[in-house]
């Protein structure tokens, strides 16, 4: 059986211990390198209690460690800004690769610097990067030696937004976007406005007055659609470890017709899963899944509310880069994931 020796850079994170979890059980992706820069020289296991026997044994290694001969596949699951370094010295080494970070994500340097306020390091890697929604670009994420993984609120939005958009039926000059999201989605480093005693029973709003996301979602609507967009995004951070939903605000024409259009796009899609009409989908029901669930609700002549559903961790991040390494390499992109959720 074809093993493909692969390196997790950034593996003490929430989606790196994903991503360790997934790539342990698959039949074809053999992991031989995990990367954590702050807690290098720890085994695995004692930053990650979750992990067993073999990989909890294994070393953790500075970010700095150069990569063994043999490994073909790298991802990067490092912040924004960090990562870019990372994945250049492993496309230098030959390896392909698949960033979980935002480096990569959009097709210039300038909107790069708008939506994350630096200038991007590497800008000539930014033509070369496939956008990783797996749904939307199978044949060149096939042909990639790097894939810009999207990030979980683009994800949960434009899987349910882009069969309107391509259908030309919705008005693209406004959309509204409300989404919430657990807080893993903030990832694993303390921060005092995450202690329990902050954010339990409460709900927040942030990163107004424009979240970096909605360039990803404004520019990746038109890139995958044709129809330029305009996107109002609110994001909210709510008391639970993981999962995520986008309530999307349209309006346009004939929308008793949307719910047909949504089945038809993704009736032979292994990930994506339409609800009966009038059905919404929750939290819970695609937890521990790499599954994305999408409802439609018409609320007028002219207007109805798509929600988008997924776990952020899982379809939002490694799931998703997981998919998308499979694709890479010629395997069935289902290996190692689950449309199955985690119930209860």
């Amino acid at each position: 059986m074809k093993q493909i020796s692969t390196a997790i850079l950034g593996a003490t994170g929430y989606t790196g211990s994903e991503l360790i979890r997934l790539l342990d059980a698959h039949p074809h992706f053999a992991i031989a390198h995990l990367g954590a820069h702050s807690q290098a020289g720890k085994l695995a296991g004692e930053v990650l209690p979750g992990l067993a026997k073999n990989i909890a044994n294994m070393p953790l290694l500075a970010s700095d460690t150069p990569l063994a001969d043999g490994i073909e596949l790298v991802l990067t699951a490092l912040p924004h800004g960090a990562a870019a370094a990372s994945v250049k010295k492993a496309l230098d080494a030959g390896c392909r690769v698949v960033d979980l970070s935002a480096d990569f994500r959009h097709q210039s340097a300038a909107t790069y610097a708008e939506a994350y306020g630096q200038a991007h390091p590497f800008p000539e890697l930014l033509n070369d990067a496939i956008f990783g929604l797996s749904e939307y670009a199978r044949a060149d994420i096939a042909d990639a030696q790097l894939i810009a993984n999207p990030g979980c609120y683009p994800t949960c939005t434009l899987l349910p937004l882009l069969p309107l958009l391509k259908a030309g039926v919705i008005d693209t000059s406004r959309i509204i976007v409300d989404a919430k999201s657990g807080t893993s989605g903030a990832g694993r480093s303390a921060k005092t406005d995450l202690l329990y005693c902050e954010i339990n029973e409460g709900v927040r709003a942030y990163g107004l007055p424009r979240h970096r996301h909605a360039w990803e979602m404004e520019e990746w609507g038109e890139a995958f659609s044709g129809n330029p967009i305009s996107v109002q995004f609110v994001p909210h951070i709510l008391p639970m470890t993981r999962g995520m939903l986008a309530t999307l605000h349209v309006s346009g024409e004939n929308p008793d017709n949307w719910h047909q259009l949504l089945a038809e796009a993704y009736a032979d899609e292994p990930f994506v899963q339409v609800l009966a009409e009038g059905s919404l989908p929750s939290s819970k029901a695609v937890n521990g899944s790499n599954r994305c669930d999408i409802g439609l609700c018409v609320t007028g002549k002219n207007s109805a509310v798509v929600v988008g559903c997924l776990d952020n961790l899982l379809k939002g991040a490694a799931g998703q880069a997981v998919q998308n390494a499979n694709i890479m390499f010629g395997f069935n992109e289902t290996l190692a994931l689950s449309a199955h959720a985690v119930w209860p």
